[in-house]
């Protein structure tokens, strides 16, 4: 049965009843400082206490009203969602038409779209290497720079773990340094 807590030994919280107490029920209404305490009651006397039950009791009829509508608690401002780790969108003056500049963030080209000036390997590279694809020459040598001071064992107290990572970022900046993107 629904709300019945398996493996309750106690009896029944109710004086004078020896019925096992199998449902839990709160002592007060709960506040907002935590689920509050609870009691042990058998199945006659959880059903009565469920029908004295009033959510509403004590609130104004504006508050019981506001209560019951259909959007209520849903009218609370919510956080953005973050962007870390994804590409940033694409800039709405490059594109005649909105839907070419959403399509565009999704990896779809639009016909107002600019064309990338990378190949496919060059842009793995650029996302290994954490750049994007308006990167210059010199935002690629000071990123390729901050890196391998971050993951030489030389550079980061002889740590040699992030040497598999350290390979990646030197094999990305051989390719991207001869791109003719950066000629």
């Amino acid at each position: 049965m629904h709300g019945r807590v398996e493996g309750a030994r106690a009896c029944c919280a109710v004086p004078g009843c020896d019925e096992p107490g199998e449902f839990k029920a709160p002592l007060s209404p709960s506040g907002f400082d935590g689920p509050g305490d609870w009691r042990f009651l058998c199945l006659e006397h959880v059903r009565e206490h469920n029908a004295r039950y009033n959510y509403f009791e004590g609130m104004s009829p504006e508050e019981i009203t506001e209560a019951q509508r259909p959007l209520a608690g849903w009218d609370r401002p919510s956080r953005r969602f973050a962007a870390n780790g994804s590409d940033p969108p694409p800039a709405w003056s490059d594109f005649a038409d909105p839907l070419d500049a959403i399509a565009a963030r999704f990896g779809r080209r639009g016909a107002g779209a600019k064309p990338s000036r990378f190949t496919p390997d060059e842009r793995k590279a650029l996302s290994v290497l954490g750049l994007g694809d308006d990167a210059d020459r010199h935002a690629l040598r000071r990123r390729y720079s901050s890196l391998v001071r971050r993951f030489h064992p030389d550079r980061n107290g002889g740590d040699r773990s992030q040497e598999e990572r350290l390979g990646r970022v030197i094999e990305a900046y051989q390719l991207l340094r001869k791109a003719a993107a950066f000629a």
